[in-house]
């Protein structure tokens, strides 16, 4: 956990960043990125944190209905279900199991 004033600083980069990339109405859930980003890069590797913070963004954002595969449930229930195909993953990560195969994969 950040103290507060690294949490204050967090915010206040965050809502910079959203401003300049004109994503304005976008609220993080940055406990939930920072938890997941911690768990990622205890689990796996360190680079692993920024790697599964975008990629559990970018998959929120298409079911959130901002790319092809939306299906338009509201942006924090869409990453709170991505977060927690990365959270299961790391976990079995930890434990030695790694990802096993799907349809998709």
């Amino acid at each position: 956990m950040p103290s507060n004033d690294e949490a204050q600083v967090l915010s206040q980069w965050s809502q910079e960043l959203a401003r300049a990339l004109q994503i304005l109405d976008l609220e993080v859930a940055q406990e939930l990125v920072l938890d997941l980003a911690r768990k990622s890069a205890d689990s796996v590797i360190h680079a692993a944190a920024p790697v599964t913070a975008f990629m559990v963004g970018y998959a929120a954002g298409l079911e959130a209905g901002k790319g092809s595969l939306g299906s338009g449930v509201s942006p924090a229930l869409a990453t709170n279900r991505a977060a927690e195909v990365a959270f299961k993953l790391c976990s079995d990560w930890a434990e030695g199991n790694g990802w096993e195969p799907t349809d998709q994969s």
